[in-house]
This record gives C-alpha cells, structure tokens and sequence, in this order.
C-alpha cells in the first residue's frame, strides 16, 4: 500500500478550543520525550492506547496548529506527491514546479502519463533553497552593515 498524505480540514472553532485545552495539558507530557499511556473512554467503555514519546510531540504539535486554527497535513516520508501536492508544500506554482522536474532539479518517477515526486526528495529540495536563501540574507546583512545603511 502506497504511504499518502492525510490532510485535516480548518479546524471549527469548537474544535480549535478542545485542542488549545487539550494541548495544554499534553504540552508537560510531550516535553519529557518518554512514551505515554492514554485512558480512552468512549460510551462507558475504557481502551488503554500506548504512544511512544515520538507520536506524543507529533500529537501535541497537530494541536498546537489545530488550537491556532490551521489545517494540518500529516505526510509519512516515503510518501509519493503529485506535482500539484509537491507546488503545494513548497507554496509555488504548479507550472513552476513542473519547470523544476523538467530541469532536473528535483527527482521524479512518471505513472503513465503523471508525475509523482517523492516527499523527502521534495524536503531536501526544500531544505537546499531554504539555506540558499538564509546565505543570501546573511550576505545582504552584512553588505548593509558594512555600507553602514543603519539596518
């Protein structure tokens, strides 16, 4: 079975206020990085859940985003994009992020006639662009100090 991305609508404003409630009190928890044991109860019946420490800081982050009202995409690593998914997670265009798959800059597979990108190579190429645009801050804050410009 192929890994896919599980996107959760904008949470309502009820459910933004459960998990501000519900982050907090999972906010302790998640920052001492150990597993948990969780008591569901749901119609009179207890289920006992373990999650381990990892699952625990994903859940306590999902809330955080869901509390401050955005949606929340969760993408396992292996995950297979479509190039509407990849522009999507790198916030550029569709046209644009085609141009990239032709230039090789980012690698793709063909299924029939569709692209599907794989999301770590879709991260890389995030994290490569990312620090190539904080080396070229870095560069124009120190220009501007060294032209003393008062930045």
């Amino acid at each position: 079975m192929a890994a896919t991305a599980q996107i959760l609508p904008f949470p309502s404003e009820k459910d933004a206020e459960i998990a501000r409630v519900s982050g907090r009190r999972l906010a302790v928890l998640a920052s001492r990085n150990q597993p948990l044991t969780l008591h569901v109860r749901e119609h009179g019946e207890d289920t006992v859940l373990e999650l381990p420490a990892a699952a625990v800081k994903l859940l306590f982050e999902i809330l955080q985003d869901m509390a401050a009202g955005k949606a929340v995409a969760i993408v396992p690593h292996a995950a297979e994009l479509t190039t509407q998914q990849a522009a999507d997670y790198l916030n550029v265009s569709r046209p644009f992020l085609i141009k990239l798959l032709q230039e090789n800059k980012l690698p793709f597979r063909s299924v029939g006639t569709h692209r599907r990108i794989l999301f770590q190579d879709v991260m890389a190429y995030k994290k490569t662009i990312d620090e190539a645009r904080r080396r070229s801050l870095d560069a124009l804050a120190a220009l501007s100090q060294e032209l003393d410009m008062g930045y």
